[in-house]
């Protein structure tokens, strides 16, 4: 019964989050669609993912962590987390272009959940000992939260990557507008994200540390992790430090997108270490 009602809310959250996706892409582009639209079909896929997690939490008897056997809960959340960013900035920015860029992505995100997973990771199973740990719990929470504003910073720096150098007739008429506004919020969203992800390593250090008596194995992940805490730190340290802006920081944004990516999920998925699951290879 547990596992038709999991299966049916993720359904739901298929559909749900293309239905808001095509919305978001007539709103923009084609001009038809009131915000309520928009914005309403946001706050469904945000609930139905949250539902999604708390039933899979229901399940498993436990805080939902990733081990190989949590994976699919790893894209459920950054889903999740995502939709909460797109919701957090319409409320306070009262604009809604945020979506074209974030809607694609979560549903892309969400259907490589959805089709691509083996289905052993996506079982229930016990947690093993090594994850039973209030630290991993906050391990867990803040990475996500740093991984997904990261993720949104760095989309933004790839959409001004684009558009500076391609003339689109809907936004031709205010480009430089358009342009800082982008550049300025990537920005921002990565300043938020930055803490979120020195706070996590700092949390997964001593986690490892209670767990395999070792704060730092230069495990893959925790190098991969490294490597994006020091990018995203020249991307902030040239920004602030030097007056970067526009282009050169839209570069640092961009490549700081396929890192996170290469950290969160390709570590896991090709390489081999406390981390890994490996079933790519």
């Amino acid at each position: 019964m547990c596992e038709m009602i999991e299966t049916v809310v993720s359904n739901f959250g298929f559909l749900s989050l293309f239905i808001t996706m095509i919305l978001y892409w007539i709103k923009i582009t084609l001009k038809i669609l009131s915000k309520n639209w928009t914005f309403g079909s946001l706050i469904i896929s945000n609930i139905i993912l949250l539902c999604f997690l708390g039933i899979r939490w229901y399940n498993s008897h436990h805080f939902p962590v990733s081990n190989p056997h949590k994976l699919i809960q790893k894209f459920i959340k950054i889903c999740w987390v995502l939709t909460s960013i797109q919701f957090c900035f319409e409320i306070s920015t009262k604009e809604n272009w945020l979506g074209i860029i974030l809607t694609p992505v979560t549903f892309i995100i969400y259907c490589f959940n959805s089709f691509y997973i083996p289905l052993q990771f996506q079982t229930i199973q016990p947690l093993i000992p090594a994850l039973k740990s209030n630290w991993l719990i906050m391990h867990v929470t803040v990475m996500l939260v740093s991984y997904a504003s990261l993720i949104c910073g760095s989309l933004l720096a790839i959409a001004f990557f684009c558009l500076f150098f391609v003339n689109l007739p809907w936004i031709s008429a205010k480009k430089k507008q358009f342009l800082r506004k982008l550049d300025n919020y990537s920005y921002r969203i990565i300043g938020f994200g930055f803490p979120f992800l020195t706070l996590g390593i700092l949390s997964g250090a001593i986690w490892a540390n209670e767990a395999w008596g070792s704060y730092w194995s230069w495990d893959p992940k925790e190098t991969w992790a490294l490597i994006t805490w020091i990018l995203f730190a020249i991307y902030l340290h040239t920004r602030y430090i030097y007056g970067w802006s526009g282009l050169k920081s839209s570069l640092l944004g961009s490549l700081g997108f396929i890192i996170i990516w290469i950290c969160y999920i390709g570590v896991n998925l090709l390489g081999k270490g406390l981390h890994s699951y490996g079933w790519l290879l």
